[in-house]
């Protein structure tokens, strides 16, 4: 009995103050991550779980991928991304932990006029901190800008540059997002997205996706999401589902 009014308390209190901060941004579930700082002193995760079709009998699933993330203050938090992934390639299947990324996100702009908000994201791939399987050759950086406009009280238009190592090979891969977010209630969201990777020496590869997001409490989202690739080189299909939440 102690314990069950113990998690009551905690509950109602975590209840209630969501009710006072502003709704969570979150960087899932599309390809656009956004320009919102995480709220000084609180403590995010956002973790979600995404099945993959590439070409022929190869599947790629995260379970799960989460970032963690720490408002330091309002101009910048810290990041941490872990991912859990099962690859299966013919007949074989190998599964473990990805490097780890940490890093930050950094504002840059608040949105003034035909100028978007924007923020800086840059991350570091920690090539043994990951399972045998998985380990890249190198440290390895990503980055991109992060840019956000508000069409309406309803509508957002966002976009994301820039570019990512692998740690295996010296060659950038280009990034680009395109997104609309709307808002049908305070509740429900959704968005629609294109996205593509161009390496340097390869043809680039382009998807579409779009999904769902339900805002239980101001400190706790649900989402589901679902994408197809465009151009050949690009996976057949996926389909996420997640969860985030702060404290």
């Amino acid at each position: 009995m102690k314990n069950i009014a113990l998690f009551s308390i905690l509950f109602l209190s975590f209840f209630c103050y969501s009710q006072e901060t502003e709704p969570i941004q979150t960087d899932r579930p599309d390809q656009t991550e956004t320009p919102a700082i995480v709220p000084k002193g609180m403590f995010q995760v956002e973790t979600g779980f995404s099945f993959q079709k590439n070409k022929q009998n190869n599947n790629t699933n995260t379970l799960p991928s989460t970032l963690w993330k720490y408002g330091v203050n309002e101009n910048f938090e810290l990041r941490l991304i872990t991912e859990f992934v099962s690859k299966k390639i013919e007949d074989s299947t190998v599964s473990g932990l990805n490097p780890i990324l940490i890093g930050c996100k950094i504002k840059v702009s608040e949105e003034k006029g035909i100028w978007p908000k924007t923020s800086f994201i840059g991350h570091i791939l920690i090539p043994n901190a990951a399972s045998s399987d998985f380990k890249s050759n190198y440290f390895a950086p990503e980055f991109r800008f992060v840019m956000q406009h508000t069409l309406s009280k309803k509508m957002t238009f966002s976009y994301n540059l820039g570019a990512e190592w692998n740690g295996i090979s010296p060659e950038a891969t280009f990034i680009y997002t395109i997104t609309t977010g709307y808002s049908f209630t305070d509740k429900f969201g959704s968005y629609i997205e294109f996205f593509g990777f161009a390496p340097e020496k390869d043809k680039a590869n382009h998807s579409f996706d779009g999904g769902i997001t339900y805002l239980i409490s101001n400190n706790f989202m649900l989402d589901l999401s679902s994408g197809i690739g465009i151009t050949n080189n690009a996976p057949n299909h996926y389909i996420a589902i997640g969860f985030s939440f702060r404290i």
